[in-house]
């Protein structure tokens, strides 16, 4: 009956052992998985966020290339000393600095860490916002 009772003894005691273990290395994994998760989610979101200040770049050559269209533009309509193409011409530069504000709120939205969708809902915007521009840019042409 003693000896039975060491027996008895050693298995539970073994057992528990072993499940403490188990326990500990389950916890260790666990956690491991959630750092390993934490770090693919912040690598895939700085190259998610290339992919946007390329776009960025891109928005922003653009409206350096329109500026400088709308600004040899300017010399022209301003010699021509007509006040309708004057006006004309003064629309047609608020629209350009409504897209200037638009790359600018792109900008803002990568600078503050902003959700994907809401970087790309600014980005859509600064595209339409250039595209507006060079269409009143082109319209003032048609009238010269």
């Amino acid at each position: 009956m003693k000896r039975s009772r060491i027996n008895l003894f050693k298995v539970t005691s073994m057992t528990i052992s072993i499940l403490g273990v188990l326990l500990i290395a389950g916890t260790i994994l666990i956690f491991a998985y959630i750092g390993v998760d934490a770090v693919s989610d912040a690598i895939s979101g700085s190259v998610e966020k290339g992919a946007e200040y390329d776009e960025l770049a891109k928005l922003q050559s653009d409206y350096s290339s329109l500026k400088v269209q709308y600004d040899s533009v300017k010399k022209e309509v301003y010699q021509r000393n007509n006040d309708n193409l004057t006006k004309t011409y003064l629309n047609a530069e608020i629209e350009l600095v409504k897209a200037k504000s638009a790359i600018d709120d792109v900008k803002s939205a990568l600078e503050t860490n902003k959700p994907k969708s809401e970087v790309d809902e600014r980005i859509k915007t600064a595209r339409y916002q250039l595209q507006v521009a060079s269409q009143a840019l082109n319209d003032l042409r048609a009238l010269m």
